[in-house]
């Protein structure tokens, strides 16, 4: 930003706009993701069910890739317990900035 102190990144000016960007950010493309890699981890399941039922890989070996795949569940697991977390912090925010904004409310939920 020509003749600012700070760029768009940081200037405290757009801080409120970047949050919300930042929000959206995180939906745009995210709902769809963990669903399509459930889906690959259900297919490497299913291929490694089908290996060590025909023979061609040794049930030592699956048990080691399923101990793999659980934890890459694990993983997707945790990914989504943060983004709803950060989600619902979010809302959170939001109600509590629109609550302080209402002069002569109480600050106390459900009052």
């Amino acid at each position: 930003m020509p003749g600012a102190q700070w760029c768009y990144s940081h200037h405290p000016d757009h801080a409120e706009e970047r949050r919300r960007r930042a929000r959206r950010g995180g939906k745009a493309g995210g709902r769809g993701r963990s669903n399509g890699e459930l889906r690959g981890i259900k297919a490497l399941c299913e291929d490694l069910t089908g290996r060590v039922l025909s023979g061609e890989t040794p049930p030592g070996l699956a048990a080691v890739a399923n101990q793999l795949i659980n934890t890459r569940l694990r993983a997707v697991e945790q990914e989504r317990k943060v983004k709803e977390t950060e989600e619902l912090e979010g809302r959170i925010e939001a109600l509590e900035k629109q609550t302080e904004a209402k002069p002569g409310r109480s600050r106390q939920w459900g009052a």
